[in-house]
């Protein structure tokens, strides 16, 4: 669950999920990977975890399951990131692979990142590595200017990693500065320098660019407006990415959403006929392929155009 901004609501939007994905039956584990501003652990109402995912970066711990700790929420498990090395908190490309690896190993149906915000190789390694990247964002200026950045940064490192040809490689680090000498400026002018430098990575740029799908969810939702904002990224990222994005959906704006979280249960949880819980368990059945029907109240999904009833304004 990566969002490039800080403040637009990663975390608790991964801890409903993840709340609503256990209380649909599925084992979740949900690992907090913001070393440098754990808070998940609050937010689901788990005391400071005494080991975290810093013992593992730091080589304290090898095994991660060692890490997981149980939440109040039956089928959902936790690795924080509490008590990280702030001088050094981020994992080196070794220890970041053994991580990607080992999070993969996990006992579980469901693993969940929470990333940190911007676009350290890191965030952008662990957003790529996931079955599903979700991109959250809020109807600001500043949040959706970022969320641009995180995905361009996220599209072009996973174009990088996946050329072969060292010239191609170049070419791929010389797009990523906006203003580079060869004017390459979208995606799609990257496309045709590698095509006229090499037919074979012309391919697999494409085949990459295919299976590169991020999901949306605009969180902090007051108008239609805010709306049809996941429609508008969605857009922008077809036509000047190459990139097809999902809206995934949106979660409208409710005070007892951060009321929620001052009383460190997410608000699924605590208040599941709410509007904000029915559209989020409404984005965690999206997400496991279910019929859109809510638990709560039983009404069904008209789809993510409207807005819901009854939430603030």
């Amino acid at each position: 669950m990566g969002g490039g901004k800080g403040g637009v609501g990663k975390t608790f939007v991964t801890a409903n999920l993840a709340t609503s994905l256990a209380r649909l039956g599925k084992r979740v584990i949900v690992v907090d990977v913001d070393l440098e501003g754990a808070n998940l652990h609050t937010c689901l109402g788990v005391p400071t975890p005494q080991r975290s995912l810093a013992d593992f970066v730091s080589e304290r711990v090898e095994d991660l399951a060692k890490l997981v700790v149980d939440t109040p929420v039956p089928n959902l498990q936790l690795i924080g990131a509490t008590h990280g090395n702030l001088a050094d908190a981020q994992p080196s490309h070794l220890r970041r692979v053994r991580l990607l690896r080992g999070l993969r190993q996990l006992d579980a149906d469901i693993v969940m990142l929470d990333l940190g915000a911007g676009s350290h190789a890191s965030v952008l390694d662990y957003f790529l590595v996931s079955d599903d990247g979700i991109l959250v964002l809020q109807p600001e200026p500043t949040s959706v200017e970022n969320a641009y950045t995180f995905l361009r940064a996220a599209f072009y490192r996973r174009m990088r990693l996946a050329m072969v040809g060292h010239g191609v490689r170049q070419l791929v680090t010389m797009a990523m500065d906006q203003r580079n000498e060869r004017g390459i400026r979208t995606p799609l002018d990257l496309l045709r320098e590698i095509e006229a430098a090499d037919t074979a990575e012309g391919h697999r740029f494409v085949e990459t660019m295919r299976v590169f799908r991020p999901r949306i969810i605009v969180n902090g939702v007051r108008t239609a407006e805010d709306v049809k904002l996941g429609f508008s990224v969605s857009s922008v990222c077809k036509k000047y990415f190459g990139v097809e994005a999902e809206y995934l959906g949106y979660v409208n704006f409710d005070d007892e959403a951060r009321q929620s979280v001052s009383m460190r249960r997410p608000i699924v949880d605590l208040r599941p006929d709410a509007d904000v819980s029915i559209y989020l368990q409404r984005i965690a059945r999206k997400l496991l392929g279910l019929p859109s029907t809510s638990a709560a109240g039983g009404r069904q999904d008209a789809g993510v155009p409207g807005y819901p009833s009854g939430g603030k304004r």
